[in-house]
């Protein structure tokens, strides 16, 4: 028997699914999470860093229905952004729809965009209907408190940043580099506490494994859960974040320190309830 526990909120969670695993395990966390509601997950795009970004925003939405029909938990709509920046071309998709349309749903609920990737479909979907921005939350990992600092999600789009970034009509909760590298799992701990939590993760675990890491990065023996933190905000309790409000933009509120430990064991513990009870069914 389980406790009931309490539908707090609507989630759209938006990444480059084929990128970092770590965003599939966010993702994973969300789905099994019984507090927030998943209606729907949105794919960007990769940098061009790591290859041609043609089709990767699709391959990224093809993983996420896989991972999101191996829970079964949810069924919330998958769809794929564009494949180029803000500034690029077209960048109208269908993940910019899906936000739209859940933003401008009713609902009791409130609605958090969580984005662990570049703000293309943010921006994309803030274009097209720029009345949505008091309709939700975005809570975004990116960015980083050192200007000069070089941080992936921001810097694969950068106009998108300063466009999304720059509405004052429009709360954010930020985690930004300093916070979100601190998340820092041992790979050893991955495969051991991730890969052996049932086949959900070893699923998990297995995109690791097969994901192509370029040559020009260097593995070592750490692997930073960064795109995790936004569980603390939408299905468990951001008291167990520490945040600074920001002075010059009401409503926006940035997260400098996490509690690790509560994000990290209720992730392992919901992997190993999900293996318990799809086996029990």
């Amino acid at each position: 028997m389980s406790l009931r526990i309490t539908q707090c909120c609507r989630v759209v969670v938006d990444n480059d699914w084929n990128g970092d695993p770590d965003g599939l395990v966010a993702l994973a966390h969300h789905l099994l999470s019984a507090a927030n509601r998943v209606v729907a997950v949105t794919s960007s795009h990769l940098s061009p860093r790591f290859g041609p970004p043609e089709g990767t925003a699709a391959a990224g939405a093809r993983r996420a229905q896989e991972l999101v029909e191996l829970v079964g938990t949810q069924r919330p709509v998958v769809a794929a952004g564009c494949d180029v920046p803000i500034g690029g071309g077209d960048t109208s998709s269908a993940a910019a729809d899906a936000i739209v349309a859940e933003a401008r749903r009713d609902d009791p609920l409130p609605l958090f965009l969580v984005c662990a990737g570049p703000l293309t479909n943010v921006a994309q979907a803030l274009r097209q209907a720029p009345d949505i921005a008091a309709r939700l939350t975005l809570v975004w990992v990116g960015g980083a408190l050192e200007a000069d600092a070089f941080e992936y999600n921001r810097d694969t789009d950068a106009e998108a940043a300063r466009e999304v970034l720059a509405r004052d009509d429009l709360a954010i909760s930020q985690f930004p580099l300093e916070t979100y590298r601190r998340c820092t799992y041992s790979v050893a701990e991955l495969e051991q506490d991730v890969g052996g939590a049932g086949r959900l993760g070893a699923w998990l675990w297995q995109q690791y494994v097969e994901l192509p890491v370029p040559d020009f990065v260097e593995q070592g023996e750490t692997w930073p859960l960064g795109d995790s933190p936004p569980v603390l905000v939408t299905a468990l309790d951001d008291v167990a974040c520490t945040w600074t409000e920001s002075p010059d933009q009401p409503g926006r509120r940035v997260c400098t320190d996490v509690d690790l430990r509560l994000l990290v064991a209720d992730l392992l513990a919901r992997l190993r309830l999900h293996e318990r009870r799809s086996r029990e069914a």
